[in-house]
């Protein structure tokens, strides 16, 4: 921007004394605590964002890590402007208001199931588009006005941390916004474990910013939007990972999961299907549904422990009962799908005495159950369609269909058992083939596959001794053979777990959404940090190092989430303890006074070899502690060294604004780059952030050398 034109701007801002008014900070405590409370309300309005949109507009349930990426790059804008207009941290809850009206109002204004423009990944109908070109970019602008309004509503709040900050040295500042931030996931945590929804979200997040700003517009706003989440509730229920609607249907109940359809809670009793008062097409409905959900029970005459994984409301565990198991173990992710199966399925499946119920992830259960083997082990049609984790563009699911998450199923058979996969294969022949090869790979067993119907699935049986089944009771399904080879087939693995992305299919909508973040970053950093943010003042130093630091960061949640399950507690410890190594780190920094961040490249780099090398699936031979210990050291060392590097660097930099206007731009760029781990696998993004490093060191040296001179 010219000179004469910033100085227009900044006349124009000082007629508005709102913007610059920073006696809020005269207040409330202490500049330490503010910037704790700032953090802890960001920390707490992110995850209630993240989870609150996907939950209303359902193609965010399968990018949460866009959400993420526009909280950050709105968080670091308005650190940036804070120190100049402290006054805008007034406007965080009135732009939170303006973010909550589409949200709340998304049904009636057509925004739930709003395609996303992208065939080239499976999202359950919503890659379908209707309309051509204009509904396409009808389409991408809705999405990026919706994630422009997410950056607004945190550059506002951030403008609270950026002007506290400078009445406190910066490592001491730094320490107090990691702490606050600690506070804040460990208060959403034990929200969300209690099943709390919307309104309790937005309220822990949004009461800090009340106490900041002290005005009564601000407590009017969080009312509003309290009272909004509340509304945008209607009857649905909230678990630890969805937002569930429950719908009665004839004779059953319809469970809707982030706005998707989940299953029916069928009544396949004896007595319902023999009752002559229903409509002819109705019974023989039923009688093929009871047919479909018998078939994999069915083909095994040994019926001692069975386990479903997946279970859900409890359709699969009756079947099993129905077919005379002793013993049945269901496992299903979510506590409050089992709750409610418990509460309103018809045939009380879970009030048998020979069921188990376990709320776990299938993965982990697999990885940690020490019984009896299994004489079935079946999937039901487990899908999810959100993601595990904020920060992953991973879905709760896919570990659970990798060649190794297979294979830890076939270790628990028994000689005789079986197993059995039912899945959707709605999105076309090459999921299917996909499957049909893993599963091979992982047991050393072709499948016989055969097509039901039931919502578009098909049932793969494989069994370590197949002559022995009884394979006849599928004679009256098409069976189905795989049309590509195995090596013309990518099948899925821990390394590269995609089970939806779809074969020789670009995906020009990702490409597009990401570009698009890319480029309004690049516009509008000059805007907030100053024009000489990309230019003179550049620090590539800072650019690198915040990129490979979140690819890092990324890599570490999702690999961990491998080892200790998928779960959200198990997420929200993972965060936790990356917190707490920065903070560790930045601690280090301000107590020792370290000024050469050199050094500290050669722990980096060996950290970083070190969990390229490292196989975290080999840490499910240890016991729990064990695994925390070892895959924590593992995976918290090179974000403990980056943490180093990036303090001493921000602590000796000419332009701190600038600085932190580089990192900011190079956190954006990794977490746009995590996406690559759809192409190259998630362990190369560990190569990936090496070679970031090494151009942070290559500049670092660089820069060293300029220096001297």
């Amino acid at each position: 921007m010219p000179e004469s034109g910033q100085r227009e701007r900044n006349k124009f801002l000082k007629l508005l004394p709102a913007f610059t008014d920073s006696s809020w900070t005269k207040g409330g405590g202490s500049a330490g605590v503010k910037i704790a409370l700032a953090t802890f309300g960001i920390l707490a309005l992110e995850l209630a964002v993240i989870r609150w949109t996907s939950s209303q507009i359902r193609i965010f349930a399968y990018f949460n890590n866009l959400v993420l990426i526009g909280a950050f790059l709105g968080m670091g804008f308005g650190v940036a402007l804070g120190r100049r207009y402290g006054g805008l941290l007034h406007g965080t809850l009135p732009a939170l208001l303006l973010l909550s009206i589409p949200l709340a109002f998304s049904e009636p204004l057509g925004l739930v199931h709003m395609a996303f423009p992208d065939k080239g990944v499976f999202l359950w109908g919503a890659e379908t588009l209707r309309g051509g070109a204009f509904q396409y970019l009808r389409n991408l602008v809705i999405f990026i006005l919706l994630f422009e309004l997410i950056v607004f509503v945190f550059l506002l709040a951030g403008t609270a941390v950026g002007r506290l900050f400078s009445e406190l040295p910066p490592l001491r500042a730094y320490s107090f916004d990691l702490a606050g931030s600690l506070v804040g996931i460990l208060g959403f945590t034990a929200a969300t474990q209690f099943n709390a929804g919307p309104p309790v979200w937005l309220l822990i997040g949004g009461l800090p910013f009340v106490w900041l700003s002290r005005k009564p517009i601000s407590l009017v706003c969080l009312v509003a939007v309290v009272g909004l989440g509340w509304y945008s509730v209607g009857e649905a229920v909230y678990s630890p990972y969805n937002r569930i609607d429950i719908q009665t249907g004839q004779r059953s109940y319809v469970l809707e999961v982030n706005r998707d359809f989940h299953q029916y809670m069928h009544d396949l009793s004896d007595r319902a299907l023999t009752d002559t008062t229903r409509p002819a097409e109705k019974l023989q409905e039923s009688l093929f549904l009871r047919d479909t959900y018998d078939l994999p029970f069915q083909v095994n005459t040994h019926r001692g422990q069975a386990l479903i994984v997946g279970s859900g409301t409890g359709n699969d565990v009756q079947a099993a009962l129905r077919n005379g198991y002793r013993k049945v173990f269901s496992v299903d992710i979510d506590g409050e799908i089992i709750a409610l199966g418990k509460r309103l399925h018809p045939e009380k499946p879970y009030g048998d005495q020979r069921v188990v119920p376990v709320v776990n992830d299938a993965r982990a259960f697999f990885e940690q159950y020490r019984g009896e083997p299994f004489d079935h082990i079946c999937y039901g049609l487990l899908d999810s369609h959100a993601m595990f984790s904020a920060m992953s563009s991973l879905r709760l699911d896919n570990y659970v269909y990798t060649e190794e998450g297979i294979r830890a199923a076939w270790e628990h058979l028994s000689p005789q058992g079986h197993l059995s996969i039912s899945f959707s294969i709605f999105a076309g022949k090459w999921i299917s083939d996909r499957l049909f090869w893993t599963i091979t790979k992982a047991t050393g067993q072709k499948p016989v596959v055969v097509y039901h119907g039931m919502h578009y699935g098909a049932t793969y049986v494989v069994a370590p001794q197949m002559d022995k089944l009884a394979l006849t009771r599928l004679k009256g399904y098409p069976r189905l053979t795989p049309e590509r080879d195995i090596k013309a087939v990518r099948t899925t693995s821990d390394d590269w777990p995609f089970l939806y992305i779809r074969p020789g299919h670009i995906p020009w909508g990702y490409m597009l959404v990401l570009g698009t973040i890319l480029i309004i970053a690049a516009a509008t950093t000059p805007l907030a940090f100053g024009r000489k943010a990309l230019t003179s003042d550049f620090d590539p130093v800072l650019f690198f190092m915040g990129a490979a630091f979140l690819l890092i960061e990324t890599r570490g949640v999702t690999s961990l989430s491998l080892v200790f399950g998928s779960t959200w507690i198990v997420n929200s410890a993972i965060f936790a303890g990356i917190l707490i190594t920065v903070l560790g780190a930045n601690l280090c920094v301000a107590r020792f006074r370290f000024q050469n961040a050199l050094p500290w490249f050669c722990g980096l780099f060996l950290a970083l070899l070190l969990l390229w090398r490292f196989d975290t699936a080999w840490l499910n031979q240890f016991s729990l502690f064990s695994r925390g210990l070892i895959g924590g050291l593992a995976n918290a060392l090179p974000i403990g060294f980056a943490g180093i590097i990036v303090s001493i660097s921000l602590a000796r930099s000419f332009n701190p604004t600038a600085a932190l206007g580089s990192n900011l731009l190079g956190s954006v760029v990794g977490g746009c780059l995590e996406y690559f781990s759809m192409y190259i696998g998630l362990r190369a993004l560990v190569l990936l952030a090496m070679v970031l490093c090494l151009a942070a060191l290559y500049h670092l040296i660089k820069m060293r050398g300029t220096e001297t001179d």
